[in-house]
Parts: C-alpha cells; sequence; structure tokens
C-alpha cells in the first residue's frame, strides 16, 4: 500500500498549516523549512497556487497522486459541484470514517488498522482503506480482544477531537454509523478545493 513516509513537520511548515494534526514543533517555528525559509518568500503563480492547494489536499488525506487524480475523475463524472462532490468522496472513505469516529488517532493508523482487518462494515470484514461507505452504512471494530483493546486505546487518546455530527458513535459497542453524507460547510476543508478543480481541468 502507497503512503507518504517522508518528514511530516517539513510538509507542514511548507504549507504553513498542521497537515498531519497539531505541532508544537510547527508553533515555534512557523515559516518555510529550509535556510531562506525565514526571510524569502516566493511569488506564486495561478498555476503553482492550484498545485499548493492540491498537495495539501492529498497530504491531508494520505493519498499518491494517481489516487487522488482518481477521486477528482469520479468526483468530475457526478452531477453536482465537482469540488463538493471530491471532498465527500475522501469524506466518506473507510479510513477515514474509522478516523473521524476515534478508532484510530491518525488517519495513517486508521489505513492500517483497516488493512490489517479490525474493521467491519455492516458485519462484513473490509481490508480496502479506500472503501466508499453510504448512508446508514455500519462501521464496526471487529470483536476480538486484539482489534478491541486497539480501538479503546485510541478511542481514549481521540477523546479531545468532537466527532462530526453527521456521523454517531457507540463506544460502547464499538460501532459508529454513517447518517448522512457531508456538507461542504461540515467537512471544512484544509484547501480550496474549486482551485484543485481549476488545477485538473486545464
Amino acid at each position: 500500500m502507497a503512503r507518504y513516509k517522508g518528514p511530516r513537520v517539513r510538509i507542514s511548515r511548507r504549507f504553513g498549516t498542521p497537515i498531519f494534526g497539531p505541532s508544537k514543533y510547527l508553533e515555534r517555528r512557523n515559516f518555510p523549512p529550509g535556510v531562506h525559509g525565514p526571510k524569502f518568500r516566493r511569488k506564486h503563480t495561478e498555476y503553482g497556487l492550484g498545485l499548493i492547494e492540491k498537495q495539501k489536499m492529498r497530504y491531508y488525506y494520505g493519498l499518491m497522486e494517481r489516487q487522488f487524480r482518481g477521486v477528482y475523475e469520479k468526483a468530475a463524472r457526478q452531477r453536482g459541484v465537482t469540488g463538493e462532490q471530491m471532498l465527500q468522496i475522501l469524506e466518506t472513505r473507510l479510513d477515514n470514517v474509522v478516523f473521524q469516529l476515534g478508532f484510530a488517532s491518525t488517519r495513517a493508523a486508521a489505513r492500517q488498522m483497516v488493512a490489517h482487518g479490525h474493521v467491519q462494515v455492516n458485519g462484513r470484514k473490509v481490508g480496502i482503506p479506500s472503501f466508499a461507505l453510504k448512508m446508514n452504512d455500519v462501521v464496526e471494530v471487529k470483536n476480538s480482544n486484539v482489534s478491541r483493546q486497539l480501538a479503546t486505546k485510541n478511542l481514549e487518546i481521540s477523546t479531545s477531537r468532537a466527532v462530526p455530527d453527521w456521523l454517531s458513535l457507540s463506544k460502547d459497542e464499538f460501532k459508529g454509523v454513517v447518517m448522512r453524507i457531508p456538507t461542504l460547510e461540515e467537512i471544512q476543508p484544509v484547501a480550496n478545493e474549486q482551485a484543485i478543480v481549476e488545477f485538473y481541468s486545464r
């Protein structure tokens, strides 16, 4: 399973956004990495700005370029606003929902949890992190000691993170339900989705 394995704080500093979650290091050094970071400010073209927004979103959800391009192309084929459709596809991926429910502390951990067979959807084991969830789908941690201990530990870590309104969580049952597809306002994207659409549609 391809994924980014490089330095995370460096990526967050490049974009000036906590892509991988809060970081005290990012707060102390809120300028781009490199020896010229504190004083150098490059002027970006329209293409460059679109690229930055695309990279932000791609790193945020932990997708490689080919996967992310596939999400855009799928969104472009659907009815509605392409940018919003793209965000809804990203948010309703199984790995993201596992993270949002608090069963994993990061999206990377959620991907690993799904890939290792710790998660079920509607009573069936699903090992595909990109699995697309629909309204009323039930996401549950497998009923085994290892799976439930892992989820319990992560739920304790994730107490400060609120579960989105479009999901419902039953901690005692290690179960969550997709109540509805999230709106753009509920997603609060880390990057400008319209700039990404314009970048890809060139």
